[in-house]
């Protein structure tokens, strides 16, 4: 038996790049068309030819959901070439599908490469999630704390004023009583409509974006995906996964997950180190969308590497005829 390749991260990055960028061009034409589903399956299809061109031998891990629920990239699909390393893809090919059809800000294409075994197998079920940013005493924060006691904590170790946090919280009638508790305090709240895996990574770049912290019931897909942005820009993250019914928690059994109260940390959603690249495709805090100019297109993407901590921004010029 042959030894395993080696994962050189860097020599996968600008490829890994180049599959967020790809995808991001194939949904652009139906930006504001009012068609989320095309717009998905255009990002989809497009992402999985580019991953087919990397030579890694490559399993999805987070993907567009089960096998039979999704014609492309499902979870446990092969990708690449099979001549490189063994890899855990996670990956969404368009985060934010209703952004997109209602040309809304913040949609993307989101994915991560990490070596095999390193990312949670996290089942299509919600978590709830609480994150932060860089430069933060260990553990500031916790789900076991009470929203207002997280915003007073988070306060205290930044030495500012409560009036001086802004969380980030994905609007939705699950949230309700969170929300109204956070009114209590004197923090801001920054309400999004989509998109929770931006909605982390606000966190990391509070002071371009704003946001001093995240949280909320998400997808744990999604979790996964924001962890591994967490890792390479810094940041503290937790989740917890909610499981509403037997079906659910069947799907935390197939991916092998026996305690179902466990709060996972970033490092034990993403275990080693990792690339992660997204692409805009709307305008948004992070990242440009999509430009089109006469016979042109631009595209701008953070490509970032969690064992060097780079972040690296690039935008990508095609001609369109």
């Amino acid at each position: 038996m042959s030894d395993p390749i080696e994962f050189h991260d860097r020599a996968l990055s600008l490829g890994l790049a180049r599959v967020a960028e790809q995808a991001a061009l194939a949904s652009a034409k139906l930006i504001g068309r009012g068609d989320e589903k095309a717009a998905d399956q255009a990002a989809v299809n497009a992402m999985r030819t580019q991953l087919n061109m990397l030579d890694i031998a490559g399993v999805v891990v987070i993907g567009e959901g089960e096998r039979d629920e999704a014609p492309m990239l499902f979870i446990g699909e092969e990708v690449g070439s099979g001549k490189g390393p063994a890899v855990d893809i996670a990956l969404d090919p368009l985060e934010g599908t209703t952004l997109t059809a209602k040309d809304m800000p913040n949609a993307l294409t989101v994915i991560a490469l990490g070596p095999r075994g390193s990312m949670l197998h996290a089942p299509d079920v919600y978590m709830e999630k609480l994150a932060v940013g860089p430069g933060l005493p260990e553990n500031v924060v916790s789900l076991d704390m009470e929203p207002a006691q997280r915003v007073r904590a988070l306060a205290a170790a930044k030495n500012c004023s409560e009036e001086d946090i802004t969380v980030c919280v994905l609007e939705r009638p699950r949230h309700d009583t969170m929300i109204a508790e956070l009114r209590t305090t004197s923090c801001a709240i920054r309400l999004i409509t989509d998109g929770d895996v931006a909605g982390v990574i606000h966190c990391a770049e509070s002071e371009t974006t704003g946001i001093d912290m995240y949280m909320g019931l998400g997808g744990a897909p999604e979790g996964v995906l924001a962890a591994a942005a967490l890792k390479c820009m810094g940041g503290q993250m937790w989740g917890r996964l909610i499981f509403r019914n037997d079906d659910e928690r069947g799907r935390a059994a197939k991916a092998g997950i026996t305690d179902l109260n466990r709060i996972y940390s970033r490092d034990e959603m993403v275990t080693q180190d990792v690339i992660f690249a997204a692409t805009g495709v709307t305008d948004g805090s992070i990242l440009a969308g999509i430009k089109r100019e006469i016979g042109f297109m631009t595209t701008e993407t953070i490509l970032m590497r969690s064992k060097t901590g780079s972040v690296r921004r690039m935008t990508y010029r095609i001609p369109t005829n």
